[in-house]
């Protein structure tokens, strides 16, 4: 069996070019599985645009309560506990509202609240045009535990990837530190790095910097819409260096990326000339060799 390594495209804040990146590097990478852990607001698909959903599983969250009329005895003590107001004054509970603590349940002298785990979102696991697997999910509007449905869009990846015998997983990680993220970094091979050169770029370039520290993982630094900035490119440069950090390059502000994603389409496709283009080439060469070596 191939040996499979892990790669996750990460970003310390949003807006940072992340997704555009991935989608691009998916053109280039070969004998890959595919992933999308950003389930908050999953959008790899719209430019991937996957031919055929193989299967879909639904994603078990936190427990949410609701109260058995039939058995409440209206001691207002539900209502006096919670701390979201998710209750209403004919004690229904408001699902959106309540946060599965379940001090209602658990202090209820009638035992009239039933507190059981809630649909939260689904998992899809998808076929491409070129005919690869592509795992992404989605989160239900207001559900949580957004971390361990990252965790079963990894594994169903890495089924996949044991299926098909296929030596690279692929993933588009979120944006931030959260718990997303710490999910989506767990146990893989190498982050790669996305930041632009701003002063909140710089700032949160640090602050994944130090969480993919902590988990010892290989990582990389790319700068994207290096051109709005130089100054900032020169104080990222300055910061990889001191940290030891790889800096794999520079990816120009090139309007013809958002009309790649206007037309649904990665950069590659829809501009293979452009100067934007050929510097993700370049970029993509580096990573394969460090992907030999780790």
């Amino acid at each position: 069996m191939t040996d499979i390594k892990e790669m996750v495209i990460v970003s310390g804040k949003g807006g940072t070019g992340k997704t555009s990146i991935a989608a691009a590097l998916t053109s280039l990478f070969k004998d890959k599985v595919i992933a999308d852990c950003d389930v908050d607001a999953a959008n790899l698909h719209i430019i991937i645009t996957p031919e055929e959903v193989v299967s879909q599983k639904e994603f078990i969250g936190g427990k949410k309560a609701r109260i058995n009329l039939d058995r409440c005895i209206q001691c207002d003590v539900c209502r006096d506990v919670c701390r979201y107001d998710a209750i209403s004054e004919k004690f229904v509970v408001d699902p959106v509202s309540c946060e599965g603590c379940g001090a209602c349940y658990y202090l209820c002298p009638a035992k009239a609240i039933d507190f059981t785990p809630q649909l939260a979102g689904y998992c899809y696991i998808c076929r491409t045009p070129l005919n690869e697997s592509f795992v992404f999910a989605e989160l239900l509007p207001g559900e949580e535990n957004s971390g361990k449905l990252v965790a079963e869009v990894r594994n169903e990846a890495r089924e996949e990837a044991k299926k098909r015998d296929t030596g690279l997983i692929l993933i588009d990680g979120p944006p931030g530190i959260g718990c997303p993220v710490i999910s989506s970094l767990t146990g893989v091979n190498f982050a790669l790095i996305v930041t632009e050169p701003t002063p909140t770029g710089v700032h949160d370039l640090k602050r994944i910097c130090d969480l993919i520290n902590h988990f010892k993982i290989k990582a990389a630094v790319v700068v994207n819409k290096s051109d709005i900035n130089p100054d900032y490119v020169e104080e990222i440069k300055r910061y990889c260096e001191n940290e030891g950090l790889t800096y794999l390059g520079e990816i120009p502000y090139d309007s013809k990326i958002t009309e790649a994603q206007k037309n649904m389409t990665t950069i590659l496709d829809f501009a293979p000339d452009s100067e934007a283009s050929r510097a993700i080439k370049e970029i993509h060469k580096k990573i394969q060799k460090i992907l030999e070596d780790v």
